[in-house]
């Protein structure tokens, strides 16, 4: 690996930035790949582009086979991350299905006799007021963020901390009712109609869920289908 390549890489990967590594094994040609630019010859090939982005974004190294050439795919991806804001019922087993799931889970709440060791093992826990946790973490493009609490004091932080990050994924529990009410909030916060358009509420895919745990899976499911979800990537 070439030395500036190696130092552009230790750089995007103390900023938290996800990059793919695209070497030639034929010639030893190396590409820097990320999200809205690319460092390299195979960048200025946009159909290649889209193979290794979608590798990027899929979480997925390996060797894909481009107009006759091997080239590596090394995908160098910051950890994903879930930010639960409420510590309620349905945050629990939501917790434990993103873990398995791979995700390094946040629970973010000031009330300390919901947001416990007990009802959260394993997790970390942030007993702060949603916008001071959400600052802490600093949501990134690996970031999905979830308000819980149907508490407009406790959500609207977070949500407006998330609005203002590259956040992939920001659901909002609640009706349709409740929901256009927030969107009225967030307007007259100074959001636009496509700040707001990137939260989904009612939270989760319309699987009829019932119980804390179905309704746990309908969130996951909608994170995981916005996780990976084909992106509009034009920049080279």
């Amino acid at each position: 690996m070439k030395r500036d390549t190696l130092e552009r890489l230790r750089d995007s990967q103390q900023k938290k930035v996800p990059v793919a590594l695209a070497t030639d094994l034929a010639s030893g040609d190396e590409t820097l790949i990320f999200h809205d630019q690319s460092v390299g010859s195979l960048g200025e090939n946009s159909d290649f582009l889209d193979q290794a982005r979608r590798s990027l974004q899929d979480d997925k190294s390996g060797i894909i086979n481009f107009e006759g050439r091997d080239i590596f795919i090394h995908v160098f991806n910051p950890p994903l991350r879930m930010a639960i804001v409420g510590a309620v019922h349905i945050a629990q087993p939501l917790s434990r299905m993103a873990t398995v799931a791979g995700y390094d889970v946040i629970v973010i709440d000031p009330r300390q006799s919901f947001a416990t060791t007990e009802r959260f093992p394993g997790v970390q826990i942030i007993d702060e007021w949603p916008d001071e946790g959400m600052k802490k973490i600093d949501p990134d493009r690996r970031t999905a963020v979830v308000t819980l609490t149907h508490d407009p004091k406790l959500d609207d932080p977070g949500l407006t901390v998330a609005l203002n990050s590259p956040a992939f994924y920001i659901g909002s529990l609640g009706s349709r009712k409740t929901h256009a009410s927030r969107v009225d909030r967030l307007k007259e916060a100074g959001f636009s109609e496509d700040d707001i358009n990137r939260i989904h509420g009612p939270v989760g895919l319309n699987l009829r869920a019932v119980s804390p745990a179905e309704i746990a899976v309908s969130i996951l499911a909608e994170i995981t289908a916005t996780l990976h979800a084909r992106e509009e990537t034009t920049a080279a």
